[in-house]
């Protein structure tokens, strides 16, 4: 009982010490500012956060709301941003004229190679239908060539001819492989107008969804059949851009071995790449680079608590060859999270070159739910994760809504000084010393309740010992 009494009351104790979560309990701040005054908002977590952070996954990271309130948010690893750019393919243009006037039903006479290029297309004529002297344009037919199969389209863009500067009318396209089967794709209102000050006003792109085709067939709805000077079809590509890394500079400082070069990194950085940069020109080592792993009681023998694990070994150089200089770019490393990184050469080497590494930041994604303006606070030892799944912080949110997220900017950090911030240790030591407290204050109350009871059964017994008076 008297075990379980002080077990419970300890863990009180330390669960009331650890409740405080407030901006004051970090060692550094960095003020947001942001457009919104509610909603879900993003931020790329700057260099400063790093730098700062006392846990590897960034577990004592935070954001508060102006009076100290905790501000839900997610952290995730942005990926690659995907850009669609177009690339113009020509194409040729086959004008259909009919002296029926613009035909309601197009039926095509067709004239193709062996591979599918077109040759000659021509109206067939209408039976029954009347005639005028003069024929009229009724339709244009688009061959992409043979391997538009292969290459999707999304968008025709059309020009005008020479000495066309207004122009106003509703396209309608179909597409076709095999000049038999049509599809309809979709309409467009093209308009080109001119102002007094000569300034043109355009709307010169029929656009749809990419799809690949061999053929497409171009018809009027309204306005006046025009033969464009030129008509091209836009291919949609898309490329990766890699988003912009954050690097630091880390000097060296001797290792455990007189081959090691040893450099203090911040734990919450996982470089993806590292490379060395030389102070001086024509400098070349070869090394691997690493870290220390304490290893566990059961292996540790004969003195040794720790040992080397390579990573990655390469050759850094930077050479100065006439007016051009050569040096040894980022090599790719395993992202793993270490306090120290190691170099290691065969032989000790005079050289000391810096540490470079790469990594690239997290994005924060909080709702902003509280009231302006809001804090990161950052840098605190054995704090506890608060961060959530993405799907509780912006739930029903696409993956492309919330790139779109409004970017909110982070100042400096700025540390915080006086009694406020609390540090690990001070944070430990006071924890520690209040449980002493406790564990003293309950042994003797439970020591006096055990010598009270001890003296009640003395006397007790001395009652029933004694014999009755005569």
């Amino acid at each position: 009982m008297k075990k379980i009494l002080i077990a419970a009351c300890a863990g009180t104790l330390m669960t009331a010490a650890s409740a405080s979560d407030t901006p004051q309990d970090y060692t550094h701040v960095l003020p947001l500012t942001t457009s919104a005054k509610q909603g879900v908002l993003q931020l790329r977590l700057p260099k400063d956060v790093y730098l700062h952070a006392r846990s590897p996954m960034l577990d004592d990271l935070r954001v508060f709301d102006a009076s100290g309130m905790l501000q839900p948010f997610a952290l995730r690893t942005p990926g690659a941003e995907a850009r669609i750019s177009h690339r113009d393919r020509p194409l040729t243009i086959f004008p259909l004229t009919s002296a029926a006037g613009p035909a309601s039903r197009l039926d095509l006479d067709v004239s193709t190679t062996t591979d599918g290029r077109l040759v000659s297309v021509k109206l067939k004529p209408e039976v029954g239908a009347a005639t005028t002297t003069v024929p009229q344009l009724a339709a244009l037919v688009l061959d992409l060539g043979k391997d538009a199969a292969n290459t999707p389209v999304d968008a025709l863009r059309f020009t005008l001819p020479a000495g066309t500067q207004e122009y106003s009318a509703q396209v309608w396209l179909e597409t076709s492989n095999d000049m038999k089967q049509w599809d309809t794709v979709g309409a467009a209102e093209l308009n080109w107008l001119v102002n007094k000050d000569a300034q043109t006003l355009s709307n010169d792109r029929l656009a749809f969804n990419a799809r690949s085709f061999r053929y497409a067939r171009l018809s009027w709805r309204s306005g006046t059949p025009l033969q464009f000077a030129s008509i091209t079809a836009e291919q949609p590509t898309q490329t990766s851009t890699a988003l912009p890394a954050e690097q630091l500079l880390i000097q060296p400082t001797a290792g455990k071995q007189p081959q090691d070069l040893l450099y203090a990194t911040p734990p919450a950085i996982a470089p993806l790449k590292a490379g060395l940069q030389f102070s001086d020109n024509n400098a070349v080592l070869a090394g691997t680079l690493g870290v220390y792993r304490e290893l566990p009681a059961r292996q540790a023998g004969q003195g040794a608590t720790w040992r080397f694990d390579p990573l990655v070994s390469s050759t850094f150089y930077r050479i100065l060859q006439g007016d051009q200089v050569r040096s040894s770019g980022d090599v790719d490393v395993p992202p793993v999270h270490a306090t120290q990184w190691v170099l290691r050469t065969s032989v000790p080497s005079p050289l000391k070159p810096a540490l470079r590494l790469n990594w690239q930041p997290a994005t924060l994604v909080f709702l902003a739910s509280g009231n302006g303006p809001y804090t990161l606070a950052v840098g605190r030892a054995s704090a506890t994760p608060v961060a959530r799944d993405l799907s509780q912080v912006a739930p029903g949110f696409s993956d492309a809504e919330v790139q779109k997220l409004e970017q909110v900017s982070a100042g400096p950090a700025v540390q915080q000084q006086g009694s406020g911030v609390q540090d690990a240790s001070s944070a430990l030591e006071a924890a520690t010393a209040a449980q002493r407290r406790l564990i003293v204050l309950w042994g003797v109350l439970l020591l006096g309740v055990g010598v009270l009871g001890f003296m009640v059964w003395r006397l007790v017994r001395s009652s029933r010992s004694t014999p009755p008076a005569s």
